[in-house]
């Protein structure tokens, strides 16, 4: 029997496997969604790693999950590292039981812990693969990955410097659809979060977690943008949330909106004039469709420095304003500030970023998977 006949006599069935943080696990879910809407009778199956934020998130959007028991490699702990080669093996091992009770007929990684064993298990059993790497600087487990993967969907140019350059296409990243919907919207925006509609606000946003450097550096800075009558919509992340209450309370100023968490991302960029930002792969695609200036100041804390590489990326193309972590507490505001005054400076950059945006990478890759069974 033909893999055409068989594919008509019962649906397409789809592996998933990645996570460990939202900027993975948004793709994820997008990529399954976009796959649903190309075939509504399409099964998807996600693998992700026991203990971390997939496997709560995943149920959450309608799909099933099984979890490996993978870490990564713990920098600076040879303790903690001594189980790693029992637990790869063992993620393996499952990895391939899996393929063989769900029978798919492609699986897909995203990066993140159960990336590596499921997609490792997967060329073992023949099932083709695709990678999706978000970042402008492929990841040890990726590059390895990639000898074998059909193809590899990237975000940013010159990645055929870690993958075969035959394999690549360039789809970009996954966004939030309703997140960066912000035509006519910056009225209701500036009602919504009681702005004046004749002052200039910045948008200050580290993430659902936060972000201690953008939170020090705004802090340190507080006078120099209340003296400047400038707005600025701040997103503290939970961890500081409550010792900013604590310490400037709830109504510090009728110019800065503290705020723990932004539901309604689209809101805060169509209030925004100017966003400060780290630069996260998906924080970056949502950046580029809005089309707003960015400075960008990327967290040291990730594996091998990716979100510098993310954002120098954008700053190669003349697409944002970078400053160094170490360099924020005491620049971030004055640069803020002088990017405020520079309406040309301004346009440029906008300009520049929104030629960066790539808005169908869901449904993109999901017709990539879609070819590498037919």
């Amino acid at each position: 029997m033909s893999k055409a006949q068989h594919t008509k006599q019962r649906p397409l069935r789809i592996i998933i496997s990645g996570g460990g943080t939202g900027g993975h696990i948004f793709p994820a879910v997008s990529i399954a969604n976009a796959l649903k809407a190309l075939d509504p009778a399409t099964e998807i199956l996600f693998v992700g790693a026991l203990g971390r934020m997939e496997m709560e998130k995943v149920p959450a959007a309608g799909y099933k999950i099984i979890g490996l028991n993978i870490q990564g490699i713990q920098r600076g702990s040879i303790i903690k590292n001594l189980m790693f080669p029992v637990k790869l093996a063992q993620s393996v091992l499952k990895a391939i039981k899996i393929i063989k009770d769900f029978k798919p007929d492609a699986a897909v990684g995203v990066g993140g812990y159960a990336s590596g064993p499921l997609l490792y298990a997967a060329s073992l059993k023949k099932i083709p693969y695709l990678i999706q790497e978000q970042n402008s600087y492929a990841g040890i487990t990726n590059k390895w990955l990639g000898k074998n993967a059909e193809k590899i969907c990237v975000a940013f140019d010159g990645m055929d410097k870690f993958f075969p350059a035959d394999k690549i296409i360039k789809t970009g990243n996954p966004v939030r659809k309703d997140s960066v919907a912000i035509d006519k919207k910056r009225l209701s925006a500036i009602e919504l979060l009681k702005l004046s509609a004749d002052k200039k606000t910045i948008l200050v946003t580290g993430g659902s977690l936060g972000a201690r450097t953008l939170n020090k550096s705004i802090h340190a800075g507080l006078q120099k943008l209340i003296d400047a009558d400038v707005q600025v919509i701040w997103q503290t992340g939970k961890a500081y949330y409550k010792l900013l209450m604590e310490e400037l309370g709830a109504d510090y100023h009728e110019n800065i909106v503290i705020t723990e968490f932004l539901s309604r991302m689209d809101l805060a960029y169509a209030a925004a004039d100017i966003i400060i930002s780290r630069a996260g792969a998906g924080t970056i695609a949502e950046l580029c469709i809005v089309k707003k200036p960015v400075i960008l100041v990327p967290s040291p804390n990730v594996a091998e420095d990716h979100q510098t590489k993310n954002a120098l990326a954008l700053v190669n193309d003349n697409a944002a304003v970078f400053i160094a972590d170490r360099d924020a507490e005491a620049n971030l505001v004055d640069r803020a500030l002088e990017l405020l005054k520079d309406k040309d400076k301004q346009n440029t950059l906008s300009k520049n970023i929104g030629k960066l945006a790539l808005p169908n990478a869901d449904t993109d890759i999901a017709n990539e998977v879609i070819k590498l069974i037919k």
